[in-house]
């Protein structure tokens, strides 16, 4: 059965470049807003205290920490990542399928054992900040990224994840191979309009769900306007309908 999901819930905001009260005020002036993200940036900062109070706020958190090591360590972090009760967790794809299956594993177990339903974990295929140039002169991969993605998710998948990151770009192409419930979480979000930042791979909100996406991670355009409640109610007009 796929979920009915509302504009409101397909917004994922990150909340980068900003300290503890910046992030609580801002939440603050988003009272229809479901999720946030938590990035390297801001959990190294703050520490996994963060999450408890993003939690205790009633929000659903998106832990996008990216982890991408042995696979002892990974499934680690993942246990230990489980049991803060964010929803949603990143490992890296290219860690390998072994790496993938016991992160999975140890997520569902780390949740279980203090009684939090177990997370989804999503895997990173290849950042938005790389554009097809860069991407295969200076990491010498003879694959366009498409392709890459497409191997990387097909990897992902059959390693039992629940979903994959990815740019809009890839998602209607991974649709076809990959449909719901599998989550396509996209970043590099950017309205008509607005400045793309460092972001290479991007669509507007409306274009990647129209396409496929599950969600949609948004930061900047909401978190640095002057009147961030009506930029992303302006966001959820968008996605009304599909």
């Amino acid at each position: 059965m796929i979920e009915i999901v509302t504009p409101q819930q397909r917004i994922i905001l990150a909340l980068d470049r900003m300290s503890e009260s910046e992030a609580l005020t801002l939440i603050a002036k988003l009272p229809d807003l479901v999720w946030v993200k938590v990035g390297l940036e801001l959990f190294t900062y703050l520490g996994p205290e963060i999450l408890s109070k993003l939690k205790g706020l009633g929000k659903k958190v998106f832990l996008d920490l990216k982890f991408h090591d042995i696979p002892s360590t990974m499934s680690s972090a993942c246990f230990r990542a489980a049991q803060t009760g964010a929803e949603l967790i990143t490992v890296h794809a290219c860690a390998g399928r072994k790496g993938l299956e016991e992160s999975n594993q140890a997520a569902i177990i780390g949740a279980k054992e203090i009684g939090f339903p177990p997370p989804t974990l999503l895997a990173v295929t290849v950042l938005t900040s790389w554009q097809e140039s860069s991407f295969c002169k200076e990491l010498n991969i003879d694959q366009s990224i498409e392709k890459r993605v497409n191997f990387l998710t097909n990897l992902a998948f059959n390693a039992g994840i629940g979903g994959c990151v990815c740019s809009p770009l890839e998602v209607e192409n991974l649709r076809k191979d990959f449909p719901e419930p599998f989550k396509l979480i996209t970043p590099g979000i950017r309205s008509f309009g607005v400045n793309v930042d460092d972001q290479k791979r991007t669509l507007s909100p409306m274009e990647a769900v129209k396409l496929g996406a599950s969600q949609l991670v948004v930061g900047r355009e909401i978190t640095k306007a002057e009147k961030p409640a009506d930029v992303f109610a302006r966001i959820c007009d968008q996605l009304a309908g599909f």
